[in-house]
């Protein structure tokens, strides 16, 4: 047999980052150099390629193989989003005809990272997360957001009185968590199955 570490426990009482959730779908951009083997990109600018995918594949502008129309946003917008350089860059889309719509009459992108995405240095088509709430992590200040968000509604969509919960960002273990308003002690295959 061959051995293998117990992997190391990361420690619980270290720094968090709480953002909203957002309830739309996944979206991601990815830009690379365009080494002449980017089949499927969207768009290409100085010598990179853009990519506009949602959490599982690839997306081309068209009504069978975008995702709400993520794709064709991303070529409309592809001279601004070549800002964001080169990479993965992970956020959600949402609003109108997406999830709960938020009331809006247009689509957006929201990325994920609002450490990095300051107002002045993303690109003005896109979004952050808000945070609600940064700090050690602390269970009573967890669901004190939630109570916030539940009282508030929604920050990403001021006016919006039903945001779907939180991610949990866990600096330590690097890792994210969601818990939802509603529902969240029942899996997503279980929430979609039809009622008995």
């Amino acid at each position: 047999m061959i051995f293998e570490a117990f992997p190391k426990i990361g420690r619980l009482k270290r720094d968090c980052l709480v953002t909203e959730k957002i309830d739309g779908s996944n979206a991601q951009i990815g830009i690379i150099k365009d080494d002449g083997n980017t089949s499927g990109a969207v768009a290409y600018d100085g010598g990179y390629a853009m990519f506009a995918g949602s959490r599982s594949r690839w997306l081309q502008p068209g009504k069978t193989t975008d995702n709400f129309g993520f794709a064709g946003w991303v070529v409309d917008n592809s001279s601004a989003l070549f800002a964001l350089g080169e990479g993965r860059h992970f956020g959600e889309w949402w609003g109108l005809g997406i999830q709960r719509g938020y009331g809006l009459t247009e689509r957006r992108f929201s990325l994920f990272n609002p450490y990095r995405w300051k107002d002045d240095v993303r690109p003005a088509c896109c979004h952050v997360v808000p945070i609600l709430y940064q700090g050690v992590f602390d269970s009573a200040a967890i669901e004190g957001t939630i109570e916030t968000l539940k009282d508030v509604g929604s920050y990403a969509r001021p006016g919006f009185g039903n945001p779907e919960g939180i991610i949990v960002w866990h600096s330590a273990t690097k890792t994210y968590f969601k818990r939802l308003i509603e529902g969240d002690e029942i899996s997503k295959g279980e929430a979609l199955q039809p009622a008995a």
